[in-house]
């Protein structure tokens, strides 16, 4: 897939959500046993899975997950291994509100068009972005109480198709 966009997806919050609003707490798929140990994983719905395979991008890991979620998560969810975005060890002061991620992203896009989905997104990290690479990009952030949900895929669908042969705005 490699004209596709990229997809970049956090895990903590779109992924595994954390709505503790939800009545009855948090929800927990499956037994509410978790494989590997790791309790966080019974949040995540499988259905979640066939859904992000199904988008037209080229979907990467973009969490502090690392390889557990390769290792962890992508089982649960039926994914096939993805690459991992190696976060660089910095003592580099990011400016004020630019997400510590942000520049790791755009440098790993390399004008690509991409996505990066996550809970912790802000109008800094959009300017960022937008002054930065000369790609397309869509920064969509997620509500990290109910995680990815019907209209989130409907909108990362649409823009992925949209940008598939690598142009658009």
């Amino acid at each position: 897939m490699t004209g596709a966009p990229l997809l970049f997806l956090d895990v903590d919050g779109p992924i595994v959500p954390f709505g503790a609003d939800l009545p009855g707490g948090y929800p927990t798929y499956g037994s509410g046993r978790a494989p590997g140990g790791n309790p966080l994983l019974t949040r995540a719905d499988p259905a979640i899975g066939p859904r992000l395979l199904a988008l037209p991008g080229e979907l990467v890991w973009a969490t502090t997950w690392m390889s557990d979620a390769n290792e962890l998560l992508a089982p649960w969810l039926g994914l096939p291994e993805l690459p991992v975005v190696a976060w660089p060890e910095s003592d580099q002061q990011e400016p004020r509100g630019l997400h510590w991620k942000t520049r790791t992203l755009v440098e790993r896009a390399a004008g690509r068009p991409f996505v990066w989905v996550d809970d912790e997104l802000t109008g800094a990290d959009r300017a960022w972005v937008a002054a930065h690479h000369p790609g397309a990009a869509l920064l969509h952030r997620v509500d990290a109480r109910c995680g990815l949900t019907d209209a989130d895929f409907a909108v990362l669908d649409a823009w992925l198709r949209s940008h598939q042969g690598g142009t658009g705005p």
